[in-house]
């Protein structure tokens, strides 16, 4: 997540004076409002658990009150912290941390603890309506949806909650994934807008492990609903004489044999974001991006109209990270740009960085650190069922979509204990691209126009 603070505002105290609160931004949206006596607590809770070597330096006390300079000084360094404290693998995950986070949330939205409903939306447009208090963090919620459906416990972690924008065309936006730090019921309220909904949508990218959900009946009912969906939005392509065998499928109620037909298809399981921008092939580039198969897919329209297509593969990427700049707009209120970028291994000898500019920045960084663990899991000989419940339960943290900080991707890490995960890297072929028509038929687009195969050879550090 990307934790900002653009801006303080000037309240009211209890007792007629005055203070100023520095407001916390994450992914660009408001967050809590808090005083520096909060985060100066905070940070003495944390250095007395951890230790004063492992929390970063804190803005010190002042005596006097401060000028606009030192204000927005200080408010430069909060965000530092805050920033250092959430990437910290360590502090990041604490309960100390995420629960001063919900708690600052809950208080800045003036939302008291009481027991309410939350609709949960699933992807065939059903709504699950869940009994929860406005306290309770994603996990909670994420029990609760399990509970109504009578989704198994071994299978919630195979499940995630997203906070999703639905478009007056039925398009979804997929905006983050909930996570730790935050009440849902909160989450959701505070943004004021009925676009705006949860969905419980399958957390893993691996189709392998389809077999698990779809062995039990509500997860195959889930699973089935997200395919049938995706394709009706167009997320999975298929030709006329797959959709003929899908209908006739459907009509059947055979749901599995639908789901493994699905598998086959392109774009089965992918992500599809909104339109953005790209400065690859050619900078300023109009590019569609989908997330799945570990890769992220490139549509891209040229500044001459020529569209192309292609992929690169997580197994390439050396690091990638998130950036984001602030501009003030007429309203006063901060605007976010939010970039991601990924180096490249584009043939054994050249990298090269490759830029998306698109307010999905965080999510497109949540996916690839997704897709990084479950390689991680399967190299290691690991159990994707452990790594899932581990991630449900909490205990699992991974430095996704941080600001400006080296995710650690699988061709690279100075660690001397991730050489298991440097042999993931792979022999790979130069990167080429090659036109595709305009057109819309799935007939008409190859798949991979600009795409370097690899397969789970692995190559020394002295190949890279």
């Amino acid at each position: 997540m990307h934790f900002s603070i653009p801006e303080t505002e000037v309240c009211s105290g209890e007792n007629g004076s005055t203070y100023v609160a520095y407001n916390i931004h994450v992914n660009g949206v408001l967050h809590c409002r808090v005083r520096y006596s909060q985060l100066l607590g905070l940070h003495e809770q944390i250095k007395k658990e951890y230790g004063s070597n492992v929390v970063p330096a804190f803005p010190p006390k002042k005596i006097f009150t401060l000028t606009p300079t030192e204000v927005e000084q200080r408010r430069e360094q909060l965000e530092k912290y805050m920033q250092a404290v959430r990437q910290d693998p360590l502090l990041g995950a604490s309960e100390m941390f995420n629960g001063f986070l919900r708690k600052a949330q809950q208080e800045t939205q003036q939302i008291p603890t009481e027991e309410v409903t939350l609709d949960i939306c699933l992807s065939n447009g059903q709504k699950v309506t869940v009994n929860i208090l406005t306290s309770d963090q994603t996990e909670d919620v994420l029990d609760a949806v399990a509970t109504k459906l009578d989704l198994p416990d071994d299978l919630v972690g195979y499940f995630n909650l997203f906070l999703i924008r639905e478009g007056v065309d039925g398009g979804l936006t997929f905006v983050r994934k909930l996570q730790e730090f935050e009440l849902p019921y909160v989450s959701i309220t505070s943004l004021h807008n009925s676009e705006f909904h949860i969905l419980l949508r399958k957390s893993y990218w691996d189709m392998a492990y389809d077999s698990d959900v779809m062995d039990n009946r509500v997860g195959l009912n889930l699973l089935y609903a997200q395919t049938v969906a995706d394709i009706e939005r167009g997320w999975i392509i298929v030709n006329k004489d797959q959709h003929r065998q899908l209908k006739s499928l459907q009509e059947k109620g055979s749901k599995k044999e639908f789901i493994h037909l699905g598998q086959t298809l392109k774009y089965y399981g992918y992500i599809k974001f909104d339109p953005c921008i790209t400065d690859f092939p050619e900078k300023g580039c109009q590019v569609i991006v989908s997330a799945g198969n570990n890769e992220l897919n490139f549509h891209v329209r040229l500044p001459n109209e020529q569209m192309k297509e292609g992929s690169f593969k997580v197994t390439r990427m050396r690091c990638w990270r998130v950036t984001s700049s602030v501009s003030r707009i007429v309203s006063s209120k901060c605007e976010v740009k939010l970039e991601l970028a990924f180096e490249y291994l584009m043939s054994k000898d050249r990298l090269q960085w490759v830029t998306i500019t698109s307010q999905q920045a965080i999510m497109m960084s949540i996916c690839l650190q997704s897709m990084v663990d479950e390689l991680m899991v399967k190299k290691s000989g690991g159990s994707i069922k452990k790594m899932l419940r581990k991630r449900h339960n909490g205990s699992l943290h991974r430095p996704d979509s941080q600001q400006a900080v080296k995710s650690p991707p699988l061709l690279d890490s100075p660690d001397t204990n991730r050489e298991q995960i440097v042999k993931l890297s792979t022999k790979l072929s130069s990167v080429s691209l090659r036109g595709i028509s305009a057109s819309n038929s799935a007939n008409d687009i190859s798949g991979n126009d600009f795409h370097g195969n690899y397969a789970f050879e692995g190559i020394g550090d002295d190949d890279l």
